[in-house]
């Protein structure tokens, strides 16, 4: 028996790694040319959010494309809102586009998505046409779970209509984002989210459920091998709901076969399937934690067993996937839960006892009889709004989370060891050694993104804004100049996305959080933009900000409003700073050098922070214009000229880098924070000549994306991404 355990375990490493090198080697993103007229047919995967409808398609070849449709109307939304779109055949006509890269190494990638999900591009549609509706199993099933997500939405009380979904059918698109991250800091987003504990809870009610009307065993058992593949469907498909189905599944046919097969090498039969009838699955986060944290159940069995008692025991469950999962997890989200291992006894039942199976009931009532499930939801609404509140009272405990950043991926695969040869020292009872072994790589881990002895100067690709993170060697301290924002326009409500784009939360969070920085220092709001301070409510939201620096006047404007208000409830302090504020740290100097009164006047009384080590010399102006900076050259002539960096003013407005300012600082690098082909066509061309024309070497966080600078003595170079480039 152990032979083949080696033997299958040796299968399912070296498919892993097959696959792996197949989709690296292979590019699946990369797409032979399509003609741009051509039949598609939606899958399952698809959401509508405000103007846009997205998902995954079928071409006539077998071909996976990612489809992006722009509504032309309310009615056409409307229509799409309330029509099962699986199965559907369409002409489609536009163009195929290459996806965006990433903002930086830490955020989001796109492109690395579609390879998870196995598509070839993302295909932008002009227009579409329906042909026809293919009729499947998989469409019916698909149209049953639509009108599931209907009837919850018409039946259920608002406040209940995010739980239900996500509860009964995987769907979250309801799901608020402050409830989403208080279960993300207590550690029990699983929970809302359809996993094993769900398929086996009910497996067993439609299995008790029919032994107890006198069904027999055999045939109960046919039923359910039916109707769990079916669930699988209508619970939305997750990589986590199909790998519980399969293993159910396997080791129920087997039985009924007559034939004995151990859970694990079912397991081990399910991830290989799975690998093998589509490669990229084994990118997704989901199926990499649901398959590590089974694992984790299925080979500690001598731990789980050193207890009776079924608080402790409950404990250990938590305990055991936890810990084996949380190199993976730092690996993914740069932090980890540290209250997870305490909440998941309180919440794990709770979920899985009280709240799922009077779900299903609420939804069965609501078929069969609205006025009793009335009366049942004037009971239950009310608890939950408590539970809901009490959750959202226990996320705001501090300390709950470990945000060491993303380690090196040597430190992933020691800490993953380390737990290994931990739990063989906790089945032996040596629990001085377990400590030991666990504790040193985390210690490590934590350590690590404050070893090294270079400042460090990053303009963030935040699209159309600005946000500069500069860190002193040995994270000394951090300083965040701007967060990047959106400028909002109106637009027609059913245009407004359900989810609106946050840049302090989407990009620059996971970048500090990425690089392990757990704390700001201080952060620098150069003056009362939305482009350069509409994010810095949801970065204080997530990061702890010992101080608050802002241009004199601008407290009063409505976009600094938000900001204001968490730095109240955060007890942040809040300075305004003007000319002549200076301070020091190590080898390197900081000094405000703008502006020079107390009356806000817009973008000329910017705050222009100087930083200087040794010879570097930095200048960055946040939106500071002609006038402003012919002020700086009156004022700083000498200490400005022939600076080493400058981020140029004003994105590269026209009205901004004159001539007499650049023909003084002439900077060996010029960075102009811009979106890729923003609406203002910034830089401007013009601007951009300024500079080349004297030979002064430019970049554009639009074009080469997030830019490092590194200073360490007499020495600087740059680093734009990845790619090295001085």
């Amino acid at each position: 028996m152990k032979g083949e355990t080696r033997v299958i375990s040796a299968f399912v490493i070296v498919v892993g790694c097959l696959s792996y090198f197949f989709i690296v080697t292979f590019h699946l993103t990369e797409s032979p040319p399509l003609p741009s007229t051509f039949q598609i047919t939606w899958s399952n995967e698809y959401k509508i959010n405000g103007q846009k409808l997205r998902g995954f398609v079928k071409t006539e070849t077998g071909e996976k494309l990612y489809v992006v449709y722009t509504f032309s109307s309310e009615e056409e939304k409307s229509f799409y809102e309330n029509t099962s779109l699986t199965g559907r055949v369409y002409l489609v006509h536009g163009e195929l586009i290459a996806p965006l890269p990433p903002a930086h190494a830490y955020a989001f990638s796109m492109e690395e998505y579609l390879i998870s999900k196995g598509a070839n591009g993302i295909f932008e549609v002009s227009s579409l046409t329906f042909k026809e509706e293919k009729k499947s199993i998989g469409s019916f099933l698909a149209k049953q779970r639509h009108y599931m997500k209907k009837h919850i939405e018409t039946t259920f009380p608002e406040t209940l209509v995010a739980e239900a979904q996500a509860l009964l059918i995987g769907s979250q698109d309801q799901v608020d984002h402050e409830l989403q991250r208080a279960y993300q800091k207590l550690g029990i987003t699983h929970l809302f989210a359809i996993s094993g504990l769900h398929v086996a809870l009910v497996s067993w009610l439609f299995f008790e459920g029919l032994l107890r009307i006198g069904v027999r065993k055999e045939m109960a058992t046919l039923v359910l091998l039916i109707i769990l593949p079916i669930y699988g469907v209508i619970a939305g498909g997750a990589p986590s709901v199909w790998r519980a189905v399969s293993v159910v599944e396997l080791i129920m046919l087997m039985r009924y076969a007559k034939w004995q097969i151990s859970i694990d090498d079912a397991l081990a039969i399910s991830f290989i399937c799975f690998v093998l009838l589509e490669p990229g699955v084994i990118f997704q986060i989901g199926f990499q934690l649901s398959y590590l944290a089974t694992v984790s159940l299925v080979y500690s069995g001598v731990i789980l067993t050193l207890s009776s008692n079924w608080l402790i025991r409950s404990f250990l469950i938590t305990f055991v996937c936890q810990l084996l999962v949380y190199p993976l997890l730092l690996h993914h989200f740069y932090e980890i839960s540290i209250s997870s291992f305490l909440a998941n006894i309180i919440f794990v039942p709770l979920f899985s006892f009280v709240i799922l199976p009077l779900n299903i009931a609420l939804f069965v009532l609501t078929i069969i009889s609205m006025p009793v499930a009335k009366a049942l939801f004037d009971i239950y609404e009310p608890c939950r709004v408590w539970l809901t509140k009490f959750i959202l009272y226990l996320q705001e405990i501090p300390f709950q989370l470990w945000s060491p950043g993303k380690p090196a991926i040597w430190l992933i695969c020691v800490a993953l060891i380390s737990v290994l040869v931990g739990f063989y020292f906790i089945e032996i009872k040596h629990y001085g050694k377990f400590l030991v072994v666990v504790f040193l790589p985390a210690l490590c881990i934590h350590l690590s993104p404050m070893l090294f002895n270079e400042t460090k100067l990053t303009f963030l690709n935040v699209g159309q804004g600005d946000c500069t993170v500069i860190e002193l060697p040995f994270r000394r301290a951090v300083y965040v100049v701007d967060s990047g924002g959106v400028l909002r326009f109106g637009q027609e409500v059913w245009k407004a996305s359900d989810s609106p784009y946050e840049v302090g939360r989407q990009v620059v969070v996971p970048f500090l959080k990425g690089k392990g920085i757990r704390d700001i220092d201080v952060f620098i709001a150069t003056h009362a933009d939305a482009d350069h301070v509409e994010g810095a409510e949801e970065i204080l939201q997530e990061i702890n900000m010992h101080e608050i620096h802002l241009t004199p006047g601008s407290m009063d404007k409505p976009v600094m409003r938000d900001l204001l208000m968490e730095a109240k409830k955060k007890k942040v302090p809040v300075k305004e700073k003007m000319q002549g504020t200076a301070w020091r740290l190590g080898k390197t100097s900081f000094q405000y050098l703008w502006p020079r009164d107390t009356l806000y006047e817009g973008n000329n009384d910017s705050i222009v922070l100087y930083i200087q080590q040794e010879s570097f010399r930095a200048l960055l102006t946040g939106d500071l214009e002609a006038h402003g900076e012919q002020e700086l050259i009156d004022l700083y002539n000498k200490q400005l000229a022939d600076i080493t960096l400058l981020k140029a003013g004003h994105h590269g407005s026209k009205t901004s880098s004159s001539e007499p300012f650049v023909e003084l600082l002439r900077p060996e690098l010029t960075i102009f924070s811009a979106g890729l082909n923003n609406r203002y066509h910034h830089p401007h061309e013009e601007i951009v000549e300024r500079f080349t024309s004297r030979n002064l070497w430019t970049l554009t966080t639009g074009i080469v994306g997030t830019i490092e600078v590194k200073i360490r003595g007499d020495s600087w170079s740059v680093q734009k991404e990845k790619d090295l480039v001085q």
